[in-house]
C-alpha cells in the first residue's frame, strides 16, 4: 500500500482504543463491498467491534445469490464510531427507504469517520453526509454524485476530512487499508496486508474503463440495464424527493 498523507495521520499517537464499526447491510448488497472492508477493519484491534445492521436481524440477501445475517438491527445501534456503506443494486431501494435513511443520517451525524465502498456514496450523498466534500463511486456512478452537491474524483480511495469513500467493490480492501493505516498507524495496516496476503496480480488488466476498452464497457452497462433498468433515472428522482435538485 502506498504510504498514506493525510492531515489525521500521525502514527505516533495513541490509535489503540476500543472502536465500533457499523456496516450497513441491506438487500441486494454486493457482498465484497461488505465483506472486503469489513475483513480488514475487523483487525484494527483494540477491542474494535464490527456490526453489520440492517432493520431485522433475518437473513439478507446479496447480489451474489447468497444472504448474510445481520448482527444488529437499527435499534441496537444508535451510534457508532465508524460508519461504512456499501453499495450494490439496492441502493435505490434504501435511498427510498426512510427508516433507513434516517438511521444512516443518524450515525453519520455523529461518527468519527463516514465511509462507503462503491455505490454505497449515493447513500452517504443521499442522506447529506457528502455535501461539500470530494468522493468517488463506482466508475458507472461516479458522476452522479454531483446530484448530492459532492464532488466527484476519479481516485480508487478518496479522504476528505472524515470522509472516506472507495471506489468499485474490490477498491473497498484499499479503502480499508487506508482507514486502518489512519486510525492505527501504517504498520499496522501493513501487518494487516500481509496477514490477508493482499497482493494483487489480475490475469488480465482490464479493471478500469480505459483498460478495458470500448467493447467491454458497453457490454457492461448493458448488462447493468438488464439487472436494474432506469436506475439512474430512478437516482436522479430520488435526489429530486430528497431536496437535492431544484
Amino acid at each position: 500500500m502506498a504510504a498514506v498523507h493525510h492531515p489525521a495521520f500521525r502514527p505516533d499517537q495513541d490509535r489503540r482504543g476500543p472502536l465500533r464499526v457499523a456496516f450497513l447491510l441491506f438487500p441486494n448488497v454486493t457482498q465484497l463491498d461488505l465483506t472486503g472492508p469489513a475483513q480488514v477493519l475487523s483487525r484494527l484491534g483494540g477491542d474494535a467491534r464490527l456490526d453489520l445492521v440492517w432493520k431485522t436481524l433475518d437473513p439478507v440477501p446479496t447480489d451474489a445469490g447468497f444472504s448474510i445475517l445481520p448482527t444488529a438491527t437499527f435499534a441496537d445501534v444508535p451510534s457508532a464510531d465508524i460508519l461504512c456503506i456499501p453499495g450494490g443494486i439496492g441502493v435505490n431501494q434504501v435511498i427510498a427507504d426512510d427508516a433507513a435513511m434516517a438511521w444512516v443520517e443518524q450515525i453519520g451525524a455523529s461518527a468519527q469517520w463516514v465511509t462507503s465502498v462503491c455505490t454505497g456514496s449515493m447513500i452517504l450523498g443521499a442522506a447529506g453526509l457528502l455535501r461539500g466534500y470530494r468522493a468517488t463511486s463506482h466508475w458507472a456512478w461516479r458522476d452522479q454524485l454531483a446530484l448530492f452537491g459532492a464532488t466527484p474524483v476519479a481516485e480508487r480511495v478518496v479522504v476528505d476530512r472524515n470522509r472516506a469513500t472507495g471506489g468499485g467493490v474490490t477498491a473497498g480492501i484499499d479503502f480499508a487499508l487506508t482507514l486502518t493505516a489512519l486510525l492505527r498507524g501504517e504498520d499496522h495496516a501493513r501487518g494487516v496486508q500481509l496477514g490477508l496476503e493482499y497482493n494483487p496480480a489480475p490475469p488480465f488488466d482490464a479493471g478500469t474503463p480505459a483498460k478495458a476498452g470500448e467493447a467491454l464497457v458497453s457490454a457492461f452497462e448493458a448488462r447493468m440495464e438488464r439487472a436494474a433498468p432506469g436506475r439512474h433515472e430512478e437516482l436522479c428522482e430520488l435526489a429530486a424527493a430528497r431536496g437535492f435538485l431544484s
